[in-house]
C-alpha cells in the first residue's frame, strides 16, 4: 500500500504488464470472454492469452465487460485492505461500457471518494495510464489534482496496431465490409488507433505485414518527437513475438525517450484482433507536462 492509501484499479483491456500491477497492488476487474455454452470465463483468471489463441480454430468468442457486481467487490475489497480512496482507470468509453458502470458503482460508495479515468484508449496504451497514475501517487500529487492530470495525459496518450489477418475485426465490427475485401485480396494492412473520442479509426494503410509494422512505428515516432521525453510501449502475441526488432527501431528512431514497457495482449483484446497482434503506444513523460 502507498503511503496516501489511495488504491489504483483497472480492468483487464488496460494490459498494465503484470510485474508491474503486482509491485505496485494494481487492483484488474477482468473482462469476460464467452463461449456458445454460455460459459463465460474471467480473462487472464479463467483463460489466459494463448488459450484463447488455442481455440480459435474452434470457436471465436464473445467478450462482456465486468459485471457491476465483480466492480463492487473490488472496491469493498480495497476498502477492506485499508485504503482511503481510489483512482480507476479504464479502457475508452468509446469501446466499451466498463468506463460508464465503473462511474455508477462507485456513486454508490459516497463515503469513500473514488475518481474514474476514461484512457480514451485500450491494451498497452491504457496500461501506460494506469502505471502513470501510480506514479502520480507515489510521487505524492494531491488526490485533488490527479483526475485534471490523468485526463490530460490521457488525451496524450496514443496507441497503433496492425494485424495479419483482418477476419477478426471484421467479425467484431471493428471495419467495414469495404476494407475487410480490400485489404484481403490486396494484402493491405489498416493501421487503427483510437481517435480523440477513443473510437477505432485507419490511422494509415500499407500493404504487407513488414511494412504495416514499419508504418506503425512511424505514427508513434511523429506522436513522440511532439514530446519533451517520451515513455513508449510495445505489445504483441506468442504468434508475433517482435519485441526486439520494434524495441530496436524505438532506441535508434526516438532520441528524447525515458523507457520502454513491454507488455502482453489480453484474451479480451486478442478476441477481437486475432492471434498475430503487434500494438505500439506512446505517452509524454508526464513530469514534463
Amino acid at each position: 500500500m502507498n503511503a496516501a492509501k489511495i488504491a489504483v484499479v483497472c480492468d483487464s483491456g488496460t494490459d498494465v504488464p503484470a510485474q508491474f500491477a503486482a509491485e505496485h497492488d494494481v487492483r484488474i476487474v477482468p473482462l469476460g470472454i464467452t463461449y456458445s455454452d454460455g460459459v463465460t470465463l474471467r480473462a487472464g483468471v479463467d483463460i489466459t492469452e494463448s488459450e484463447v489463441v488455442e481455440r480459435f480454430a474452434q470457436e471465436i468468442p464473445t467478450t462482456s465487460l465486468p459485471s457491476p457486481g465483480d466492480i463492487k467487490s473490488t472496491y469493498e475489497q480495497i476498502i477492506a485492505d485499508g485504503y482511503e480512496r481510489a483512482v480507476v482507470v479504464t479502457i475508452s468509453s468509446g469501446l466499451s461500457s466498463t468506463n460508464q458502470t465503473a462511474r455508477m458503482v462507485a456513486a454508490q460508495h459516497e463515503d469513500f471518494p473514488i475518481i474514474v479515468i476514461d484512457t480514451l484508449s485500450i491494451g498497452v496504451a491504457a496500461g501506460l495510464v494506469v502505471m502513470a497514475a501510480v506514479e502520480m501517487i507515489e510521487d505524492g500529487i494531491p488526490f485533488e489534482q490527479l483526475e485534471g492530470r490523468l485526463n490530460a495525459l490521457a488525451k496524450l496518450t496514443k496507441v497503433f496496431f496492425c494485424v495479419k489477418d483482418l477476419k477478426f475485426l471484421r467479425k467484431g465490427g471493428r471495419i467495414d465490409a469495404f476494407t475487410y475485401r480490400v485489404g484481403s485480396v490486396l494484402n493491405i494492412k489498416p493501421i487503427i488507433w483510437c481517435d480523440e473520442e477513443g473510437f477505432y479509426r485507419t490511422y494509415r494503410k500499407a500493404r504487407g505485414w513488414e511494412r504495416a509494422l514499419k508504418q506503425e512505428f512511424k505514427c508513434v515516432q511523429e506522436f513522440a518527437e511532439k514530446n519533451v521525453r517520451s515513455r513508449l510501449a510495445v505489445a504483441c502475441t506468442d504468434a508475433s513475438r517482435c519485441f526486439e526488432s520494434v524495441e530496436g527501431w524505438m532506441r535508434e528512431g526516438v532520441s528524447n525517450i525515458t523507457e520502454i514497457v513491454r507488455a502482453g495482449i489480453s484474451p479480451a483484446l486478442l478476441v477481437h484482433t486475432g492471434p498475430e497482434l503487434v500494438g505500439m503506444a506512446v505517452q509524454p513523460d508526464w513530469r514534463s507536462l
